[in-house]
């Protein structure tokens, strides 16, 4: 079972960081260092934060990313969905697998269940919570 995967740990981590640095422009570099994210799989996931109107970028040697909205408006559910879909706790529920024991698994139901339960705690989690700061003005 994997809840989160790189990506969206990738993507929530550099959000932190970006949260922490206000907003000041920081390259991808500086952030892969500071949290120990390959440079590679963060030019990955940045793009995807910028299209999904969540960062903005500006090239030169003053450019970067920095959060385009409040951090309090980032949900930790909102990133995972970006990268990897609903949430889901079993592999036999998603990427259109059939499981042939669907009709009679006796875990099917809570696994549905505790799952909506994860997205619910994860959707209250913004990145300025991750941030351990408690007041942010924009």
């Amino acid at each position: 079972m994997k809840l989160i995967t790189k990506n969206s740990d990738y993507a929530i981590r550099a959000l932190v960081y970006l949260a922490k640095k206000k907003n000041e422009f920081v390259s991808s570099a500086e952030i892969a260092k500071k949290e120990g994210i390959p440079l590679m799989f963060l030019r990955r996931v940045l793009p995807e934060l910028l299209k999904r109107k969540i960062i903005v970028s500006k090239e030169g040697v003053k450019g970067g990313v920095f959060l385009r909205r409040a951090s309090q408006t980032i949900t930790v559910t909102e990133v995972i969905k970006i990268f990897q879909g609903d949430i889901q706790l079993s592999q036999c529920m998603f990427r259109n697998a059939f499981c042939i024991n669907r009709k009679t698994c006796v875990l099917r139901k809570k696994i549905i269940s505790i799952g909506k339960m994860v997205e619910r705690k994860f959707d209250k989690i913004t990145i300025r919570d991750l941030t351990g700061k408690t007041k942010e003005k924009r």
